[in-house]
């Protein structure tokens, strides 16, 4: 084994160890934030210098990714005009590892002036910002991954960890689903994996679908024109009772114009519902088959709604 790679394991092992240091040590502090964000009727501002800014900025983001509205305001910026930004109606949340960053300074002195209730995550609850906060959310006081204390390595990933902690506690808390995180998240390949399939589905007489005792010429017919590949077969009550596919047409060429389409389909097909998330569809349609029909289950009569094809998938980015 290399130096270098003894040293990038001896690294990830030591970070390792501090997150389930961490987790361990997690408890009333973060609670209490849970519960004072829940109630709070503003945003989370979230702040913090250097290494522990770029920290913040990803909470901040994170936060208001999954449904908790928040924004990173710099402390710099904020001794000069941005204190604007924060209202009563706001929780601060200030990241420091040694809870002595002068630039916080103002930031803090501010909250106390409105009572504005303050989140300090630090390593340190007797430093300045700790003894300032209204509520404390410590990480274990361990030492830096670098082996020398000088570059923030363990204590970055610890706050980051936090920061992901509660962004999870708090969106399971408001009940926030995948649908809303696509909401957040309509660009890319992400947004399109959480595109929820009614979104992409073809509907109404694009749909191709025949009675059960159509004649297979007239199936051909349908299969054709509307270039799917397939034919959904209804009985009368338009419930779907079986597919006609390309394979179906081969097990059946011998006297096939001879039969009618419940000769000929496949019984109780694979469906999909309007709801369910374009990357569980094509998870669903794994070999060969390239075409869904989607039944909403929540009707009446679960009739066909729509039919989902491979390539509206993939040309939506859904991969």
């Amino acid at each position: 084994m290399t130096d270098h790679l003894h040293i990038a394991r001896q690294v990830i092992a030591e970070e390792a160890a501090a997150l389930n240091a961490l987790a361990d040590a997690l408890g009333v502090g973060f609670e209490d934030t849970v519960t004072t964000i829940l109630a709070a009727p503003g945003r989370v501002i979230v702040s913090g210098i250097g290494k522990s800014g770029h920290i913040g900025r990803k909470i901040a983001a994170t936060l208001a990714s999954t449904g908790t509205p928040a924004q990173f305001v710099h402390p710099a910026e904020a001794s000069h005009g941005d204190l604007g930004m924060v209202t009563k109606d706001d929780v601060v949340l200030a990241v420091s590892n040694s809870g002595e960053a002068p630039e916080l300074a103002h930031l803090v002195a501010y909250t106390r002036r409105f009572s504005i209730p303050l989140i300090a995550l630090s390593s340190r609850a007797d430093s300045t910002l700790g003894r300032q906060a209204d509520i404390r959310v410590n990480i274990p006081q361990l030492g830096e991954a670098c082996g020398t204390g000088t570059v923030p390595t363990t204590s970055t990933t610890m706050c980051l960890a936090v920061g992901d902690a509660l962004a999870i506690a708090l969106m399971r808390a408001r009940d926030f689903t995948p649908e809303n995180f696509r909401d957040f998240h309509p660009g890319g390949s992400l947004g399109a994996q959480l595109l929820p399939v009614r979104d992409l589905m073809h509907k109404g007489d694009a749909v191709p679908m025949v009675r059960n005792d159509t004649a297979m010429s007239d199936v051909l017919l349908v299969i054709s024109q509307k270039g799917f590949g397939v034919a959904a077969v209804i009985d009368a009550d338009e419930r779907l009772i079986g597919v006609i596919s390309d394979g179906d047409l081969r097990r059946h060429m011998v006297g096939l114009l001879d039969r009618t389409a419940v000769e000929v389909m496949t019984k109780n097909p694979r469906t999909i519902g309007p709801n369910m998330l374009a990357e569980e569809a094509v998870a669903q349609m794994a070999g060969q088959i390239t075409c869904l029909f989607v039944v909403d289950p929540d009707a009446q009569i679960p009739s066909v709604v729509g039919v989902l094809h491979i390539h509206d998938c993939l040309r939506a980015g859904v991969v």
